[in-house]
């Protein structure tokens, strides 16, 4: 390996090429090997040859690309979009493993641009966009922000991601705009960067959108309920901010948690004094 270059990965799998300069290859076929992966590039050898692919090069990791029923068979690939307009399918022995640690490679301590809170409790806030360092971890993606500040962005509890060209510091730019929550109350975390930088970000982050997707039906007091803590409303005080009662309020709880709306984070105990407990509070009192 050249200087400063490391290992990341190398195990075995299968890959294949399934589009060259931009046109399908309909006859494309898996090839088994040795998959090498590194900070500085990606190595598939196999008994056909070697083929190294530099990481700048990969434009993006987006999709399903199955040609043809050989292909559309294997469920775990990651497809690498070239900037050859060539796409290349890689399945790893262990592709979970495989595809958290390429985009490690990829995106891990690369600079951006963040905006955080953007948008908190539904309210845009006044925040100004400052330099911060990637940081791809196990099911999530962190921000170590300039002004010390550190934003941790769980896969699974974002709501939705949407990319949008916006004005940043004066200049048009790809804006991929996070909503997730923060201490319970929703925020919306706004991150740019380069063009190719935002392009396999927002196919990770998007991988955390597509969990949460809604499907549910709710009425009209669950979705008070929902709003109300979306607003930053404590889960204890919801019953005097919408004025509803404590039991109907917990029964709506137990509908969203069996929704998967929710999560349970505490469960408070109400408790009433016993007979041997009114009595020593009785005592307690007459000895001040």
């Amino acid at each position: 390996m050249s200087e400063g270059e490391r290992k990341v990965v190398d195990t075995r799998g299968k890959f294949t090429q399934v589009v060259k300069d931009g046109r399908e290859l309909n006859d494309a076929e898996w090839t088994g090997g040795r998959i090498l992966l590194s900070n500085k590039r990606l190595i598939l050898a196999g008994n056909g040859g070697k083929r190294t692919i530099p990481l700048p090069k990969i434009r993006s990791l987006d999709g399903r690309t199955d040609v043809n029923q050989l292909v559309a068979k294997v469920s775990g690939y990651v497809s690498l979009q070239l900037a050859t307009d060539d796409v290349v399918l890689v399945s790893a022995e262990d592709p979970e493993s495989f595809e958290r640690m390429l985009y490690r490679a990829l995106l891990d301590r690369k600079m951006v641009l963040a905006r955080h809170p953007a948008v908190e409790g539904g309210v845009v806030t006044d925040a100004e966009w400052e330099k911060a360092r990637l940081k791809i971890e196990e099911g999530a993606v962190a921000l170590a922000v300039a002004d010390g500040s550190f934003v941790e962005i769980d896969l699974d509890d974002i709501g939705s991601m949407e990319a949008n060209e916006r004005s940043v510091r004066e200049e048009k730019r790809q804006v991929l705009e996070v909503e997730h929550s923060e201490e319970g109350t929703s925020v919306q975390t706004y991150i740019s960067g380069t063009e190719r930088r935002c392009a396999i970000l927002e196919t990770l982050l998007r991988k955390g959108e597509s969990r949460s997707e809604i499907g549910v039906d709710l009425s009209e007091r669950e979705n008070e309920v929902l709003m109300a803590l979306y607003s930053g409303v404590s889960p204890f005080e919801v019953p005097d901010f919408l004025g509803m009662d404590v039991d109907e309020v917990e029964s709506v709880f137990d509908r969203l948690l069996e929704l998967e709306v929710v999560e349970e984070i505490r469960v408070r105990r109400e408790v009433a004094l016993n007979a041997r407990g009114r009595n020593i509070a009785s005592e307690a009192m007459n000895d001040q």
